[in-house]
């Protein structure tokens, strides 16, 4: 690898840089809805880039699911995390999800919160997410409940 980084999404041209990873990941790659997939809340999202030099690698963003109000920790939900088939195995799914969560924690969320697909349940384990419910289906996809405390 020759300059592996994950940095925060600034500009439009980052974004559509996003948005073309989860196109192939998760639209080409797993037959998810391209309307599905392209939610309308990039808007409302922070979004970080995986990139190895120029190339980039994967992605994910970050919303925020609960403000904090009440008894209910303040928590980010981590959406759309992707890595480009080619560069799986490579470490890069946990160098994302250890700066969204850097990310969460330097904007005061107290946990963060995602649907995993279950394939990849043991990785979120993994990186001390816990599992909680039932599996449900979202896309055809089945998906777990998982949190992890900041």
């Amino acid at each position: 690898m020759s300059d592996p980084r994950v940095e925060l999404v600034t500009d439009e041209d980052g974004l559509d840089a996003a948005i073309a990873v989860r196109r192939e990941v998760f639209v080409e790659g797993q037959g998810v809805p391209e309307d599905r997939e392209l939610d309308g809340r990039d808007d409302e999202a922070t979004h970080v880039l995986a990139r190895d030099g120029d190339a980039v690698v994967g992605t994910a963003r970050l919303r925020e699911y609960h403000d904090g109000e009440g008894d209910e920790p303040r928590t980010a939900k981590v959406e759309r995390v992707a890595v480009r088939d080619s560069r799986r195995g490579e470490g890069w799914g946990a160098r994302i999800m250890a700066a969204v969560e850097d990310h969460a924690r330097e904007q005061g969320y107290d946990r963060v919160y995602l649907h995993a697909q279950v394939p990849v349940v043991a990785f979120y384990e993994h990186l001390g997410y816990e599992a909680h419910g039932e599996e449900f289906e979202d896309a055809g996809i089945p998906h777990r409940e998982m949190t992890k405390a900041l």
